[in-house]
This record gives C-alpha cells, structure tokens and sequence, in this order.
C-alpha cells in the first residue's frame, strides 16, 4: 500500500518485491510520522506562552495537518477490509481532506515565509493566524464535500497484481487528477517561486559580508537551512511528478521515503527553529539573518 499511489495511478510498480519493500517502507514511515508530529503538538503545548510567533503556530498547524494525513493514511488501509461501504467512503474524505490541508499548509508555509522575505514585516494583517487557519483547514473541506455528494469515495486499489492491496480513497481518476495532483502542481509552482526567492536573498547576503564565521560552517548552515524549508514548503511531494518513464521505480522508492517520514523531517526542523541559541536571535529584522528564515 504505497503512500505514492494516492497521487498517481495504481500499478506503477510491477515486481511483487518492490511493492512489499514500498509497503514496509510506508508502514514505517507513517507510523514514525504520527509520533513525532504527536509530539511536535505535545511540545508546543506544554511549552506555550502568551505571545508566540507566528511562525511556530503555523510550523505546529502544518504537524497538525501531517498528523491527521498519516494517522488516517494507515486508518484507511485498515478500513478498506471493512464490510461496511459507508466506513471506507468516510475514511476516504477524511484521508483527502487531510492530504489537501497538508498541502494548503505548505502554500501557507510559502506565504509566510514571503511576508518576512520580501515585506520583513512591514505589513500588519488583522487576526492573522486566524484567517491563515481558516484558509488551512476550510478551503479543502469546500472540495471534499463536493466530492463525497458526488459519491467519488470508496474502496481503491492499489495494486494490479495484489487483489488485497486497497485503500479508502478516491475512485474516480480524473475526480483525483484534478483535486490532487492539480492542487499539488500549484502549490509547487508557488513555493518552488519562493524557494527561489530564499536563495537569491542568501545568496544576496553572502555578497554584502552580512554573514560571519567560519565559511565552511556557514555553507553547511545554509544547506540545512535550504533543506529544512524545502521540507515544510512541501517541495518533496514533487517528486510524484518524476514516479513515470524511466525514474518510475528510484522516483517511487525516494518519493515514499521522503513523504513517509515527512513527519521525523518536520520534527526536526522545528526542533532546530525552538532551540536556536539566543545570540543568533538577536539580528535585526532588516537582515534578514538565517534564524529570520529558519523561523
């Protein structure tokens, strides 16, 4: 039951042991998601403060969104066995609706990230966080009550060579073409701009002299800092799009790998972000120094 077929076709993948190993892999991957974004949440909550930043907040809401796409991932390949056709339609909503929320909280992610590039907070937006959380968890319930009124929901195969390998999904594949890969396709576009835009500014940085150290040090911080944002604006769920033609099988094995674990990735990162050391806080915001970004 790969992760990668609910953004592709079923069968990509032929040989009976490729898909067993994709199948340990996403088990694994998922299970491991779920707990660490578990405790990304617990983290957050036991450590929150009166006035938190908000991009911790939307960090946490993006874990919120992991949390709830692999748990109901591994839900829903439990509950395609299940007699009843209504519980696989449900489970199959919720599973789409966690998938789009994943990906509007990576677009919110590139927004975010924009305002403190380019604006560097000269901008104030009423009620900001709630109007971010709004747009996250709201807009893709608009496509999925849509989509179970039309009855697109229910027992899915993923796999032309093993009968028992379902998952409560979408079973209209033009209904997942469009709702999925669609909506993936411009959140890429969007945060791979964004993408873009971090590196010419660090690379903008670089020629000022802003950055000190030790330059070995402050390349390898930049690569991480790269990776690390790569990672929460989404940019490994394109690699579905590289799953055909010849990179089909190495595309499948490192696009389950990465959005499998996407979670521990996502822990990371935020661990990294809540345990910078003060004195790289203390830039001004003008600056733009890396912890500016890495927050």
């Amino acid at each position: 039951m790969q992760f990668v077929n609910i953004t592709q076709s079923p069968g990509s993948v032929q040989d009976p042991e490729d898909v067993r190993r994709l199948e340990y892999i996403t088990y694994i991957g998922s299970s491991f998601s779920v707990i660490f974004t578990a405790i990304i949440i617990m983290l957050f909550l036991i450590k929150r403060k009166k006035k938190i930043e908000h991009s911790l907040v939307i960090h946490v809401q993006l874990s919120g969104s992991l949390f709830l796409l692999h748990l109901f991932f591994l839900a829903s390949t439990l509950g395609s066995a299940a007699e009843k056709k209504q519980i696989c339609q449900c489970l199959g909503l919720i599973l789409h609706w966690a998938l789009l929320t994943t990906f509007t909280w990576n677009a919110i992610e590139g927004f975010h990230l924009y305002l403190l590039l380019v604006r560097v907070f000269n901008i104030y937006i009423r009620r900001y966080l709630l109007k971010l959380s709004l747009v996250g968890w709201g807009a893709p319930i608009i496509i999925v009550t849509i989509c179970g009124l039309t009855g697109e929901y229910g027992k899915y195969s993923l796999s032309e060579s093993n009968s028992e390998s379902n998952l409560c999904w979408i079973t209209n594949k033009i209904v997942s073409y469009i709702t999925v890969n669609g909506y993936l396709g411009l959140v890429l576009l969007f945060n791979t701009a964004i993408m873009v835009v971090v590196v010419v500014k660090l690379w903008q940085l670089k020629l000022r002299g802003v950055q000190t150290g030790s330059r070995l040090r402050r390349l390898w911080k930049d690569w991480v800092v790269l990776l690390g944002i790569s990672v929460v604006l989404g940019l490994p769920w394109g690699l579905a799009f590289s799953t055909y033609g010849p990179l089909n099988l190495p595309g499948t094995y490192l696009f389950t790998i990465l959005n499998a674990f996407q979670g521990v990735f996502v822990f990371l990162w935020y661990l990294s972000v809540t345990c910078t050391p003060t004195f790289d806080e203390r830039n001004t915001t003008r600056n733009i120094s890396l912890s500016n970004l890495s927050s």
